[in-house]
């Protein structure tokens, strides 16, 4: 299958090479050196021409300390992406600062273990090809990677009991995918809250929301539907989502309960996979 090429999209992540290594001090020769590339390499990449390998943003990401930023965009480049409806949150996602999501049916992107992933991946329709699914897959768990820093961003995922109950996948992938959840809750990387079933109606029934905020941009809000998304941006929309996220929140179990809630189920999941 063709890779889909994306001439605006690597100009606009060569402008962002540049800038970067302009504010860092660094002559293009520099950085060759101390990201081990070619010079000739990162001025094709800089002005548009060329993709570094996963390889390569890794190197240019430390070197620049752009916090992951060359690697979860690489996917833009040449068609392995999001989907469209996407795109523009997954920028933003890259960004923030603070994370709040809530998950009606399955496990939000981020959190999502390889396993888990490929199998949602392998469903839905139109069917995709194999060589498709993969490069989403691709995608997906390099977003995954923004958890890879411990402090920032700060990440709250509320997950309905839906999200634990499905079974996606199996028995031993969702026992894998919530003992995931599990650890990153345990070590205090996320805080978890699941709403249960017996809160019965509650504020956020009509479906996913991620709440984001920034070091220098006003907060915004995600909301997602069937192949469709939008982002807020307007105050007064952005403060409604947030109302309705705490509204909902108040429902919710607690982190500590949430995460004993977790270990029933996982347990619950290996006990059929054995």
């Amino acid at each position: 299958m063709a890779i889909e090429d994306n001439p605006e999209s690597r100009t606009k992540y060569g402008e962002e090479l540049r800038q970067r290594r302009e504010a860092a001090g660094l002559t293009q020769e520099e950085l060759s050196q101390r990201a081990v590339m070619s010079r000739t390499h990162i001025a094709h990449i800089e002005a548009g021409r060329r993709r570094p390998d996963v390889d390569d943003a890794r190197r240019l990401d430390q070197v620049l300390g752009a916090g992951g930023f060359f690697v979860r965009f690489l996917p833009t480049l040449d068609g392995r992406r999001v989907a469209e409806h996407f795109a523009e949150a997954l920028e933003f996602e890259a960004k923030a600062t603070k994370i709040r999501e809530y998950a009606p049916k399955l496990v939000p992107g981020i959190l999502q273990t390889e396993a888990y992933a490929h199998e949602v991946l392998s469903s839905g329709h139109p069917p995709k090809s194999t060589a498709k699914r993969d490069e989403l897959l691709v995608t997906r768990l390099e977003r995954a990677r923004i958890l890879d820093d411990f402090d920032s961003p700060v990440v709250w995922s509320m997950l309905d009991e839906a999200v634990l109950r499905r079974r996606v996948g199996g028995s031993a992938v969702m026992c894998e995918q919530l003992r995931h959840i599990l650890a990153l809750g345990e070590s205090r990387r996320i805080r978890v809250h699941v709403l249960p079933y017996e809160a019965g109606a509650h504020a956020l029934l009509e479906g996913f929301v991620s709440l984001m905020w920034f070091e220098d941009l006003p907060p915004i809000a995600y909301v997602e539907g069937l192949k469709t998304g939008r982002v807020w941006e307007l105050p007064s929309m952005v403060r409604e989502c947030q109302e309705v996220y705490d509204h909902a929140l108040g429902d919710a179990l607690s982190h500590r309960k949430s995460l004993d809630l977790i270990r029933s189920v996982a347990e619950d999941y290996e006990h059929e996979a054995q």
